[in-house]
């Protein structure tokens, strides 16, 4: 029996395999994560120098592989041996093997999180090419919330290629119809879009960013367009309770913009897997 024999009979070595190949890439994803905003805004001051008819900065090479990984306080490389996904962070008590400052917890969590997930996917969707998509949604929908937290942006380098992908699964109908998930992108860009626009008129002010125009479009290219009214509330629900609880108990600033994409994330992972359920339910209860 080959491998590919082993994981289609065997729904518990294929989620075994996801959950470890989720742990590994999670790793990675800590990278994606610190790096490619400072890779965007090195690009944009290359960028404005040229516009300005300058000579672009000198600029020692600097993306996803170059430099190698280092603590960024002793500049101790990180060798093979510390970068095991949690069970390095483990060993170390958290701590960098060579000044001892502690590392943040946020590694691990990214690690566990795209783990768990990534086995979660296998068992639900099972062997089937639906459970590679969601795998890959996972993982970019990390990335986006950990990089919008951090930096209120969602990269169009991540975010456009999300809705082709999108598109690409549903050729065949893996999540939805062709059809469903072109519109899915069509109305989830202009719902917000609009709502920006319209709040904008209101007060003046800003309410969200282009970025979270494009996110909502990937979804609906995953999911089609029904799933984006249960994203939407979803994701508003989520958003309003957190940012309430930090006005209230954390005293945030209510002039301090808070992050929408990971709340979109988070609708976009629950209407993933529990979707159609929780639409049926909904359905069900008004129609009593």
């Amino acid at each position: 029996m080959n491998l590919l024999d082993l994981l289609q009979t065997s729904p518990a070595a294929f989620i075994g395999l996801c959950t470890v190949l989720g742990l590994l890439v999670g790793s990675f994803l800590n990278v994606v994560i610190h790096r490619l905003p400072r890779m965007l805004e090195l690009g944009w001051q290359q960028q404005c120098a040229e516009l300005r008819g300058e000579a672009p900065p000198a600029q020692e090479r600097y993306n996803l592989l170059v430099p190698r990984s280092a603590c960024p306080h002793c500049h101790h490389l990180i060798g093979a041996l510390e970068n095991i996904p949690i069970l390095s962070y483990l060993l170390l008590r958290g701590k960098c093997r060579g000044c001892g400052t502690a590392i943040s917890p946020r590694y691990p969590v990214i690690e566990a999180v795209s783990g768990i997930l990534c086995g979660f996917a296998a068992w639900h969707f099972g062997f089937d090419m639906a459970s590679a998509g969601a795998i890959l949604l996972v993982w970019t929908l990390l990335a986006l919330t950990a990089i919008d937290y951090d930096t209120q942006l969602l990269p169009d380098n991540i975010t456009l290629p999300l809705i082709w992908a999108g598109l690409i699964f549903n050729l065949y109908g893996t999540y939805a119809t062709l059809h469903d998930a072109l519109l899915g992108a069509v109305f989830g860009y202009l719902s917000l879009w609009i709502v920006y626009w319209l709040f904008k008129l209101a007060t003046g002010k800003e309410g969200m960013g282009y970025g979270d125009f494009k996110l909502l479009a990937a979804l609906g290219a995953w999911l089609g367009w029904q799933m984006l009214p249960l994203i939407i509330v979803l994701s508003s629900l989520v958003g309003a309770v957190v940012g309430i609880t930090l006005i209230i108990a954390v005293r945030r600033g209510r002039d301090i913009p808070i992050p929408f994409g990971p709340y979109l994330a988070g609708g976009g992972l629950i209407a993933l897997f529990w979707g159609h359920t929780l639409t049926k339910s909904y359905l069900q209860l008004f129609a009593q």
